[in-house]
């Protein structure tokens, strides 16, 4: 019983992370009914500037640990939102008009680019850090195992609560959160009733990648280690979060990354690690045979 609850504690934990990711993707779809394939890098990107965020606050000492923390989640973000921003306007905005696999390839392209960027610049090695939220409760204890909570893990959960309020709110009761409902369901109409639909696509891709950074600075202070190929392995993961719980729902990627976390946990516990991908996968493609718009999302109306 211990085992499994230490599980679940880890895959929680895990799956906030994939459903911060999936997030970014599902927002995108919902706008302008693309995939954008270079949002796994955008979070990579995140976890390297918030290393160097870190290493510079070390460099100069005796910064108090809550303060440091604040200041590299804000730069982590601001410098993270500017990337998006930019892919936004290289890699969607001129190709908006063309044929819609256009902005697919060059999204490609843009992750590509991003990988060996942040390869050139800062090798292609694991890069570590030290621990900095250190501590942890115990929950359970028999006499061979103990359930242990660190508190990087109930900040880790705590922050994807909080976000995910923030963000739900900020959809449902700004005027930011009507202009994009109102370019998801008709970008012409929306334009036509004085919705700036450029400033609020672009808009959607700084949030994005703002919750890209924090999910790449928990991804950073959970694991210790990171490097320019984790983009690709945990876009791939939160593309198929937000797929499994429905393209195009808030709560549909964070239930997605939640269910893509525990699998991944529960299958490395209890069988061989090497098919946990494919366990995460073969759950996606059932749910699709008996869910083809997975599990919260809705039909795409077709509009004549």
């Amino acid at each position: 019983m211990e085992y499994f609850v230490q599980q679940l504690i880890n895959g929680v934990t895990l799956g906030s992370i994939y459903g911060l990711i999936a997030i970014g993707y599902t927002m995108v779809y919902g706008i302008i009914g693309m995939i954008n394939f270079a949002h796994g890098d955008i979070f990579m990107v995140g976890s390297f500037i918030a290393l160097m965020t870190f290493i510079a606050l070390g460099i100069l000492g005796g910064i108090w640990l809550p303060l440091a923390l604040l200041v590299t989640l804000l730069v982590t973000m601001v410098i993270t939102a500017a990337y998006g921003w930019t892919v936004e306007r290289l890699a969607y905005r001129p190709l908006r008009g063309s044929f819609r696999l256009a902005p697919l390839i060059s999204a490609i392209g843009m992750s590509i680019f991003l990988q060996n960027y942040v390869q050139l610049l800062q090798g292609a090695r694991v890069r570590p850090l030290q621990p900095v939220i250190e501590g942890h409760f115990i929950l359970m204890k028999s006499a061979h195992f103990s359930v242990v909570l660190s508190y990087m893990q109930i900040t880790i959960v705590l922050v994807t609560v909080i976000l995910m309020a923030i963000f739900a709110t900020l959809i449902s009761k700004t005027a930011l959160g009507r202009a994009q409902r109102a370019c998801e369901q008709d970008s012409l109409m929306a334009s036509l009733l004085g919705i700036n639909v450029d400033r609020t696509i672009s808009l959607t891709f700084i949030i994005g990648s703002l919750l890209a950074a924090v999910a790449g600075m928990l991804f950073l202070l959970y694991y210790g280690v990171i490097d320019f190929y984790i983009g690709f392995l945990a876009g791939m993961k939160a593309f198929t979060a937000a797929v499994l719980g429905g393209i195009g729902s808030l709560p549909g990627a964070m239930l997605g990354g939640l269910i893509i976390g525990l699998i991944e946990t529960f299958w490395s516990a209890y069988f061989t690690i090497e098919y946990k991908d494919v366990a995460a996968f073969s759950v996606l493609v059932l749910v699709l045979i008996f869910f083809p718009t997975g599990l919260l999302g809705q039909p795409e109306v077709e509009k004549v």
